[in-house]
């Protein structure tokens, strides 16, 4: 039976064979679980996605938002599988379940996760949105606070939000103009606006918890002067009940080329009365807290950008196995040739390979980054859990823009693969590509992520936590350099994690010299460069995991039943799958990442030295 929305044969491959899940289950913090129950959850996650939310995802796609009188209204169809979620526990699935969570690794909610952002991101991030804003209360919040909000947060009783934005401020949150005044009773009053809010408001909960910035009166400007509010859709009084309409009001919703499911609001606070909020966290400290929560958006991010991903090319896949078109090349010239499955058809097996390759490979890379999360939480050395602190760090600039445009990317090549019939709405593959753009937008757009990873990120400790993840790629590539059948790959990506290292030097050194707008310039591609070395790493790793059980198969047979063993076994086939992959990858996209990483160095300036009126169109 073809495989809907994930690859549950690769989900286990990642969490069993390549980053051994189970070794958490000898911690304190996991002891209780096993490889049963762990396979039980990604199960019942999978027949949810399956049953519950991809149906809403053409419908949804259809029926859109509507706004009505500052109302919010989402599609029908999203309501079943929202109570759903909410019912059976699927929205915290990582938290302390003392806090309204489940207690599972991060590694297990992101398989779990899977099959739900790519059934339809736009109807579960509802119920999933609520966890950051929770997230911060826990993080920084007082007990009453704490006491008030994060179970319902947590749990999905009641949504979240995080609002940012505003109209002339952009990406350049110092620029707000949103304020907060101080009242008798503690609170204070908001006045502003703000847009580009996710979920900013539905009819999904009976409230919705706004994480709003703003500054306070006579506070600094810029950054070190702005201040992070708990802004109730509906006020929450001491005792937990609800109070009166607090004045956070939608003033409209976007209509955008995607994700038609999700509300994107205007709000306006303080404009028709009374906006209340507490403090979160001490004066000025805004910026700092926020971060908590985009930090962890922006994984989800990419990790959408992935989910859309891996859904586009098991259609692509799946299609191109039916589709019936043209005869094979090697009996085109037959009067006699029958026409044959499109998969059989190299060009449309490089499309799918391309895709496999990185679709498999950002599946690997998100469960390393979420393993890293679980080693810090499970650590009993201080110095542990700040090694996989940094490593997340340094990463999550990457996991969100290169995962959310190379993402794009297979969902636009999925619809090439589907020809004619990719380009219509009577085919999945045109939504994956339209709702999938987002994620190389928001959450900062994949150059703002770029500009992170040169201007903070690769320095972190005077570029001893870059250092030392190159390390870890190199003990990868010395462990594949000893199977004989991946040796050449190791060797090829040891040459691309030397050129990579050496380009960090040139451009970090360029970052903070005279030059260094040269540098921003090329900080972009030199984040896809990084992105395109992580997969390689990811890939070799996957092929030397494989290679051990591919040999058990098929060591010792002759080339014919070799190749009889991989059409008919299908773990043989899958295991195969994995080399092939990595070869495909080292061998004909890394050669492309170091010409781009070469074009770095070399510190092309024109992009600089072109005038405005140069670009044209006056």
């Amino acid at each position: 039976m073809a495989q809907q929305i994930a690859d549950r044969r690769d989900i286990d491959f990642v969490l069993y064979e390549q980053l051994n899940v189970e070794q958490l289950f000898t911690s304190k913090k996991y002891r209780e679980l096993n490889k049963k129950m762990v396979d039980m959850v990604i199960t019942e996650a999978r027949a949810f996605g399956i049953k519950e939310v991809l149906p809403t995802l053409a419908e949804g796609d259809k029926a859109g938002v509507a706004f009505e009188n500052g109302k919010v209204i989402v599609p029908a169809c999203y309501r079943r599988p929202y109570q759903l979620m909410v019912e059976n526990g699927w929205t915290s699935l990582a938290e302390d379940p003392a806090m309204g969570g489940q207690g599972l690794p991060h590694m297990v909610m992101r398989a779990a996760y899977e099959y739900f952002y790519g059934a339809n991101w736009a109807m579960v991030t509802y119920a999933l949105e609520g966890h950051g804003t929770g997230k911060m209360i826990e993080l920084f919040g007082t007990d009453k606070q704490k006491s008030l909000f994060l179970e319902k947060l947590y749990t999905g009783q009641w949504g979240g939000t995080m609002d940012l934005t505003e109209p002339e401020a952009g990406s350049d949150v110092g620029a707000l103009t949103t304020s907060a005044r101080r009242l008798d009773d503690g609170a204070y009053a908001i006045t502003g606006n703000k847009i580009y809010i996710t979920n900013g408001e539905h009819d999904l909960t009976e409230n919705i918890i706004h994480p709003v910035l703003a500054r306070i009166d006579g506070a600094p400007a810029g950054t070190n002067g702005i201040s992070i509010f708990i802004v109730p859709k509906i006020w929450v009084n001491a005792d937990g009940s609800l109070g009166e309409t607090n004045d956070i009001v939608c003033t409209g919703t976007e209509e955008k080329m995607g994700i038609h499911g999700s509300a994107t609001c205007a709000t306006s606070m303080g404009s028709k009365g009374l906006c209340r909020g507490l403090l979160l966290g001490e004066e000025n400290a805004g910026m700092k807290i926020m971060f908590h929560m985009m930090n962890e958006a922006r994984l989800d991010v990419g990790f959408m950008g992935f989910c859309n991903a891996t859904a586009a090319f098991l259609h692509a896949v799946n299609f191109a196995r039916e589709r019936i078109q043209g005869k094979d090349l090697a009996e085109g010239k037959s009067s006699e040739a029958t026409p044959v499955a499109i998969i059989r058809h190299p060009d449309v097996r490089r499309m799918l390979l391309w895709m496999k390759a990185h679709v498999e490979g950002m599946r690997s890379f998100i469960y390393y980054v979420a393993r890293c999360f679980d080693l810090a939480e499970c650590a009993d050395e201080k110095m542990e859990r700040e090694r996989n602190d940094d490593r997340i760090a340094l990463l999550t600039p990457l996991i969100k823009a290169y995962c959310a445009e190379r993402g794009f990317e297979v969902c636009i090549e999925a619809i090439q693969v589907h020809g004619g019939c990719g380009y219509t709405m009577d085919y999945p593959v045109e939504q994956l590509a339209r709702d999938c753009k987002i994620a190389s937008i928001f959450e900062g757009t994949d150059g703002i992520q770029a500009m992170d990873l040169l201007g903070r990120k690769l320095g972190m400790k005077k570029g001893a936590v870059f250092m030392d993840f190159i390390s870890e790629i190199k003990i990868t590539i010395g462990q594949a350099k000893a199977i004989a059948v991946i040796s050449p790959l190791a060797a090829a990506l040891e040459t691309a994690v030397e050129q990579l290292g050496e380009t960090a030097m040139v451009i970090g050194k360029q970052a903070v010299g005279p030059t260094f707008k040269i540098a921003f310039a090329s900080a972009h591609p030199f984040m896809m460069a990084m992105g395109d070395v992580i997969m390689g790493w990811m890939l070799l790793w996957r092929a030397a995991t494989a290679s051990a059980p591919l040999e058990k198969i098929i060591g010792g047979l002759d080339d014919e039943k070799k190749a009889k063993n991989l059409d008919k076994d299908k773990n043989a086939a899958f295991y195969d799958g994995q080399i092939q992959s990595a070869r495909y990858f080292i061998n004909a996209v890394l050669p492309i990442t170091l010409g781009r990483l070469a074009a770095v160095r070399a510190g092309e300036d024109a992009v600089l030295n072109i005038t405005e009126r140069g670009f044209g169109g006056l």
